[in-house]
């Protein structure tokens, strides 16, 4: 019986990202680049080097968050551009701080001969643990220029820190 040697490829993992879809097609990407490499083919995304409509038109990722402490409070920066505070709703359930919105962007063209309605819709939402030590009655948000900041402060209590000591044995 004749022995052929397989040729084995490492390949790397899909990235994890915000967007599900991209790491999908990624790893499916992989998949059929391995099935496929056995013959000599190229993927057919990288053969053509384009990427899919569907995933630039259903990609709609959590907004990314900058969280932030000093002594006397937490602070939650959420970037939102092109929305407004009517898009976003910030709750509370139990100990955790949701942040929920939504983006509607409609488009409509009309010339003589031609006519272009465009709608595009995303929903995201993000939730937090909240930390221990919080004044949960007195966290605000305010909405400026597309960014969300919510303040969560600190208890008094939980804004006193107790040094220890340390010792050298």
């Amino acid at each position: 019986m004749a022995q052929t040697p397989a040729v084995v490829r490492k390949t790397t993992p899909a990235p994890l990202g915000r967007d599900p879809f991209h790491a999908l097609r990624a790893e499916m990407d992989r998949m059929f680049d391995r099935f496929a490499g056995g013959f000599g083919f190229p993927s057919l995304w990288r053969a053509l080097d384009m990427e899919p409509d569907w995933e630039r038109s259903f990609s709609f990722a959590a907004p990314a968050v900058d969280i932030v402490e000093d002594d006397k409070a937490y602070r939650i920066d959420a970037e939102l551009p092109g929305l407004s505070e009517k898009d976003v709703d910030v709750s509370l359930s139990g100990d955790t701080l949701v942040l929920k919105g939504e983006r509607r962007q409609e488009h409509e063209e009309k010339r003589k001969n031609h006519y272009l309605s465009e709608r595009s819709y995303g929903a995201f939402q993000r939730s937090f643990a909240l930390p221990e030590g919080v004044d949960r009655d007195k966290i605000a948000a305010t909405f400026s220029k597309g960014v969300l900041s919510i303040t969560l402060p600190k208890t008094s209590q939980a804004q006193q820190q107790k040094k220890i000591e340390v010792k050298a044995t």
